[in-house]
């Protein structure tokens, strides 16, 4: 999942891309409310945690004008404000959840999880993924194979997820180290062909069967029907 966290806080907006990227999301950061509404108007985000105080365009502001623009991604506002009138005009222009500061680690997760898992939900997604017998559950982050667990590692679980979530179509590596990796990567394109190879090693070979297909000079494709 490809996050933005637009808090002009560096030191917590670092600790907690961090946190974030260790569990497996992607995570660009803004540090302002400009950059921030510019950098969601471009990305494609699965949720945007939203700090309400920023220098140049308060969160309100950002969130209105994404809303006002026909953006729906998922928007998690962070205050450290801790009033009713704060989170109601939050969610009134368009916020879809609150949070208040000081927040746990583990809370977030939840929150975010919770939020994007009502967005699936709002788009007629499936909560779990299942191409024959192949299950790709994004809540857990599991993946079973013929009923039995495959252990994944955080990156390898992001790169299945998002084939997943685009089954069937064909996913060239641009689109995948895009969503799965940060703007902030600058090496080398080929470290999707690393990844593909640990998830066929792990979903396919053990099983005798096939499901993430090349795509020669295109890309790469799950099959709808898990091979």
């Amino acid at each position: 999942m490809r996050l933005l966290m637009v808090e002009d806080e560096q030191r917590l907006a670092k600790m907690v891309a961090a946190g974030l990227t260790a569990e497996g999301y992607a995570v660009d950061l803004a540090h302002d409310g400009r950059t921030g509404l510019s950098k969601a108007r471009i990305g494609d985000y699965d949720a945007i945690i939203l700090d309400i105080m920023l220098p140049s365009m308060n969160g309100y502001q950002v969130c209105a004008t994404l809303r006002q623009e026909g953006i729906a991604t998922p928007i998690l506002m962070l205050t450290a404000k801790d009033g009713e009138y704060d989170e109601a005009e939050g969610l009134d222009t368009g916020a879809d959840d609150f949070l208040t500061k000081p927040f746990s680690f583990v809370v977030l997760q939840a929150r975010l999880r919770a939020m994007m898992r009502r967005g699936r939900s709002a788009a007629a997604a499936p909560t779990v993924w299942r191409f024959g017998d192949l299950t790709v559950d994004p809540a857990t982050r599991a993946c079973r194979r013929g009923g039995e667990p495959v252990e994944l590692t955080s990156k390898e679980f992001s790169v299945l997820e998002y084939l997943a979530s685009r089954a069937g179509e064909v996913v060239s590596k641009s689109e995948i180290l895009h969503h799965v990796w940060d703007f902030a990567y600058d090496g080398d394109v080929n470290i999707v062909e690393v990844y593909i190879s640990n998830l066929r090693r792990k979903i396919d070979a053990p099983y005798q069967r096939a499901s993430i297909a090349t795509v020669r000079g295109a890309g790469y494709r799950l099959a709808a029907d898990g091979g």
